[in-house]
């Protein structure tokens, strides 16, 4: 009898142990759930707070400024369309300067004192479907500061003035972009494809673009 009053005792410690360790992760899944609830609804709130937060100024903001007054008292009025800093981009001052005012900025950038960019870092163009674009990327090895310049230009013909007498690096970059997207780039001394065959149909990177062969 006490072997079996024993047996039964130890059968209804172990059934209260499990009803106690079903309780305890219920309330364990309850605590995580309640709490994940919580971050949910005070996540939008956090999210508005950082969006209304005003950023810090960029350190180049002063660059920018001093590079954009400079060139429309150079140049003129509406030489600058656009001016800002790329923050991901190292905090790059970049600016949007006229199509038809470039072969008088290009000058200036590389033969005003202040700014001597001497090198030519990179030369890029981009398809965005309403109009074509080429930047530009410097660097001023005398002052070690660096600035990007974007040029506009007509999809329907794109056209941006040579600025290979200027800096004789941007004569391939040139070739690239005009083999590439088709952007004619006005005074270039030989300007023809560098990557596709001379008689190939279309510009690859040009998002209307369709291989000859699709559809074969």
């Amino acid at each position: 009898m006490t072997e079996g009053r024993g047996g039964d005792l130890n059968q209804q410690g172990k059934e209260n142990n499990g009803r106690d360790s079903s309780k305890e992760t219920e309330e364990k899944v309850s605590a995580v759930a309640k709490a994940k609830a919580k971050a949910k609804r005070s996540a939008p709130a956090r999210k508005r707070k950082k969006r209304e937060e005003p950023l810090e100024p960029s350190h180049n903001q002063p660059l920018l400024d001093r590079w954009t007054r400079l060139l429309t008292e150079k140049i003129g009025d509406g030489v600058v369309e656009e001016a800002y800093i790329n923050r991901p981009d190292h905090h790059r001052p970049t600016i949007a300067v006229s199509n038809t005012k470039w072969p008088e900025v290009s000058r200036l950038l590389l033969e005003e004192e202040s700014l001597a960019f001497e090198y030519l870092e990179n030369l890029s163009g981009v398809d965005y479907e309403e109009h074509m674009e080429v930047l530009y990327h410097f660097v001023s090895l005398k002052h070690g500061h660096t600035l990007c310049i974007k040029v506009k230009t007509d999809r329907e013909d794109p056209r941006i003035p040579s600025v290979t007498d200027v800096w004789p690096a941007a004569n391939w970059h040139e070739r690239e972009v005009y083999d590439l997207l088709g952007i004619r780039f006005q005074g270039h001394p030989e300007l023809k494809r560098i990557l596709m065959p001379e008689d190939w149909v279309g510009h690859p990177l040009r998002k209307d673009y369709k291989p000859y062969d699709q559809g074969l």
